[in-house]
């Protein structure tokens, strides 16, 4: 028999590093808040030291299954606090300004990305469109201030979260579909490809929310009264439930599926999402911190600069360029933002999970570019994570404090 523990020896580097970080990243949250510190790239930045780019004490293989499954569980648990935390008042009277981002901004970057990525690289159009995709999506995470700051503007704050949860199950179809592409895949049809993954995904969430809804009672069942942690762990299994169901045949966007499971969700029984969102943040911190940790050490100079100055700029473009380029052409005569809230939204769109896990699909694929591509994208969400990571706590305050100006004038009167 063998030993309890065997076949899992490569964790045990992995998860010591990471209780060590979490109990030194535990006693520093607090100067972490009221500084430009930033845990997320103080986790990203370890893993690189002690990865395969460093000292090499965590030795992790990117296209193993525990990578991609962390990476994607994380993704899950990621959109669907998202979700839970888009209000019905919101979609029904600010769903412009997310929506504009969401069908102009988002291809818009996907393009100039692409377009750069052909005249620098000798990537094909099909490869260069490929690296637009998995840059087109943004990530709540690393611009957690901004979203979570009540003193932010709420319009702002909704739409980047809004936009940054949509678009991660969005890009997927694209992602997915680009990648059959370079495989050559001469069976493969996009339209209908795209229309059964986000058509299926979309109905299973609506379907997984109906169900979920009406499942857990209100106020006691059983013969017993409901408490929130029952409510919690009920709302976890619904998440991984809407993945689940919708990846399964005719295979839909399950990405999408747990997003719209938890908008709808929220809407129909805010009980149980109130009892979530007080519950799960130190899960969902724990997850997205291992992610980045691994994510780190995965990552090494050779392979993030292997493309050269090619790959530098398209990381700069990409953020600097292609995102505000995009964003004030999607915005263009829109009311309800000014210039100073088109640039912050223009500003973060920052890119990390779900660039990365994208990543990783490519790079566990067939495509003859696969590792190439998923190394320019890497060294985008390192750039990424590390200027969005430093500036999302100033910036929200600077933010806020421009939105109380604004209004005093009218709190004076």
């Amino acid at each position: 028999m063998p030993p309890l523990g065997a076949g899992i020896d490569f964790l045990e580097a992995p998860l010591a590093v990471f209780g060590l970080l979490l109990v030194g990243g535990a006693l520093i949250a607090g100067l972490a808040r009221r500084s430009f510190l930033s845990l997320t790239a103080a986790f990203v930045v370890a893993g690189f030291l002690l990865g395969d780019g460093g000292l090499e004490v965590l030795d992790l293989d990117p296209r193993s299954g525990f990578v991609q499954a962390l990476a994607v569980i994380a993704l899950i648990l990621i959109l669907f606090r998202d979700g839970l935390e888009v209000e019905e008042e919101m979609l029904q009277r600010a769903w412009h300004l997310p929506f504009r981002n969401l069908v102009l901004a988002m291809p818009i970057t996907a393009a100039l990305v692409a377009l750069l990525t052909h005249t620098v690289t000798d990537l094909g159009w099909t490869e260069s469109f490929l690296v637009g995709a998995l840059l087109s999506p943004t990530d709540p995470v690393l611009s957690s201030s901004v979203v979570t700051n009540p003193r932010v503007p709420r319009i702002i704050r909704h739409s980047l979260n809004l936009e940054s949860g949509l678009n991660d199950g969005l890009a997927l179809p694209a992602v997915l579909a680009l990648v059959a592409a370079a495989e050559q895949d001469a069976d493969f049809r996009w339209w209908e490809f795209v229309l059964q993954d986000i058509g299926f995904g979309f109905a299973t969430g609506i379907a997984v929310a109906f169900v979920a809804a009406r499942l857990m009672p209100r106020g006691s069942g059983l013969g017993a009264e409901v408490s929130s942690h029952q409510k919690s762990m009920y709302a976890l299994g619904v998440s991984f439930a809407a993945y689940g169901l919708a990846v399964l045949p005719p295979e839909g966007n399950g990405f999408i599926s747990v997003f719209v499971a938890a908008i709808a969700l929220g809407i129909w029984r805010p009980d149980i999402r109130e009892c979530f969102e007080a519950r799960a943040e130190d899960i969902i911190e724990v997850v997205k911190l291992g992610v980045f940790l691994v994510f780190g050490a995965i990552v090494t100079l050779d392979g993030l600069f292997g493309d050269g100055w090619a790959a530098v700029a398209i990381a700069a473009f990409t953020l600097l360029v292609a995102r505000p380029v995009a964003v004030f052409t999607a915005l263009a005569g829109s009311r309800q933002a000014d210039t100073a809230d088109k640039a912050f939204m223009a500003w973060f769109g920052p890119k990390g999970v779900a660039t990365m896990t994208f990543a990783l699909f490519v790079l566990g694929s067939e495509v003859p570019q696969g590792e190439r591509i998923a190394n320019i994208a890497a060294l985008v969400v390192f750039v990424s994570i590390i200027v969005h990571g430093l500036t999302d706590h100033p910036g929200s305050e600077w933010m806020a404090r421009r939105a109380e100006r604004q209004a005093q004038p009218a709190t004076t009167a």
